[in-house]
């Protein structure tokens, strides 16, 4: 499994990148799943910030890292994307993904969702993929962390 695959498997969040209008930068973090090998979704309401930024510029920088590893040992994967409001037709199937890692209780039906929920369902095509080097590895030439396309 490559890097990038394991990471995005084994994380629940990603950090999300956004510019708003006047081009000032915004992340936040936000719960995540896999529609396929090339799009990421997530939920979210139309009216919070990176939502507003991503009806305004709809290029995105995501991160996902797990936080809790001590220093010196993590992973991380990063993508340039376009995210959009997930197309009509494939709302279930980002209900599906989303609640496949989502505990019993905490599930999502398409009714959370616009026109009749609060929240929309927004996925990102990647375009371009990075993945952490650790300096000193045997894959990098750096002495210090560094990232590859890949």
């Amino acid at each position: 499994m490559n890097n990038a695959v394991s990471v995005l498997a084994n994380n629940r969040y990603l950090v999300l990148g956004t510019v708003d209008t006047e081009g000032n930068p915004w992340t936040t973090p936000v719960f995540f799943a896999m529609l396929d090998d090339d799009r990421l979704c997530w939920v979210s309401s139309p009216q919070s910030r990176h939502s507003r930024n991503i009806a305004a510029h709809p290029a995105i920088a995501i991160t996902v890292f797990d936080s809790s590893v001590p220093v010196g040992s993590a992973e991380a994967a990063y993508f340039e994307a376009i995210a959009a409001p997930v197309a009509e037709q494939a709302v279930g199937g980002a209900v599906i993904a989303l609640n496949s890692r989502l505990p019993d209780g905490k599930q999502l039906s398409t009714e959370d969702l616009e026109p009749a929920g609060p929240l929309v369902a927004y996925a990102a095509a990647i375009r371009r993929r990075f993945v952490l080097v650790r300096g000193g590895s045997p894959h990098s030439t750096h002495a210090f962390d560094t990232t590859v396309e890949i």
